[in-house]
């Protein structure tokens, strides 16, 4: 069963490390993250998100996250 939660945090967690460290992830950038799925995205809840997030973005559907950033 899908988890709405899993876009909220998707829409407001920020990257930990590196380039774009306290960026939000829905605020990384598709070659950003088309670089993680030729390198391999990291392990753990991260990787996940990131794995989570270049889907979306390959599909078109980061309008989806918008809504879901809280200020």
């Amino acid at each position: 069963m899908f988890n709405p939660e899993i876009l909220v945090e998707l829409a407001n967690t920020r990257m930990p490390y590196g380039k774009y460290k306290g960026i939000r992830l829905c605020h990384i950038p598709e070659p950003y993250l088309v670089w993680y799925h030729g390198k391999g995205f990291p392990t753990g809840k991260l990787g996940m998100q990131l794995a989570t997030l270049y889907e979306i973005k390959l599909n078109g559907l980061e309008y989806l996250l918008t809504p879901l950033i809280k200020k």
